[in-house]
């Protein structure tokens, strides 16, 4: 209970209202996931044995990982598609009992605008993407708490690799290994901008 506290502590003013931080109850949870409870309230699930085997420093960057997916608005939510896409399938079956063509072509055409969203929800590269998006921003957030930028980088890209390591679903890992390519892009990129300032300060 005291890491909860202090992940509790890392979450930015603005969400310690309406996010919340528990253990994780369900068999084989994932190290950490979020969930909408309801309108304006998220719950972040940690699997406290697996979290606590990793170094203070990579905890923090991983949970600031899903706070930014918080701010981000990228949390899966169980939205009207599954059940349209349920109730489309079972009208298009009745209608083909009935012999009803329209009613058959409305049932049909349900199923296609929830299965094209739930599609376009959980497809690949616009979730990884959104990792990746999220990586960045729990850099900056890492450094609004106090970390050099250096140390954020470095802190996240030692998560992940360790994140990497430990997953043996190789469609997992390979996510895992393209967030950290593109970590170290993105922290080359700010080497050159922080090079580039310095040398325009002593230009000056």
């Amino acid at each position: 209970m005291g890491e909860l506290r202090r992940l509790r502590s890392l979450l930015p003013p603005e969400l310690q209202s309406w996010v919340t931080v528990e253990p994780a109850m369900d068999v084989g949870p994932p190290l950490i996931t979020s969930e909408e409870l309801g309108k304006d309230q998220i719950e972040v699930q940690i699997d406290l044995p697996k979290w606590e085997q990793l170094a203070i420093d990579q905890r923090n960057l991983l949970f600031w990982h899903e706070v930014a997916r918080v701010q981000n608005d990228t949390i899966p939510r169980d939205g009207w598609e599954m059940a349209a896409l349920a109730s489309g399938l079972g009208g298009a079956v009745g209608e083909l009992w009935v012999q009803d063509g329209l009613l058959l072509l409305l049932a049909m055409g349900l199923c296609g605008i929830s299965g094209w969203r739930l599609y376009k929800r959980n497809n690949a590269e616009k979730t990884l993407k959104e990792a990746m998006d999220a990586d960045e921003k729990a850099i900056a957030l890492a450094t609004r708490f106090g970390y050099s930028l250096p140390n954020a980088y470095k802190s996240l890209g030692s998560a992940l690799k360790t994140l990497i390591e430990q997953t043996p679903k190789k469609k997992q890992r390979d996510r895992y290994v393209k967030r950290l390519e593109a970590l170290k892009r993105s922290a080359n990129r700010a080497k050159d901008r922080i090079r580039a300032e310095r040398d325009t300060q002593r230009a000056y």
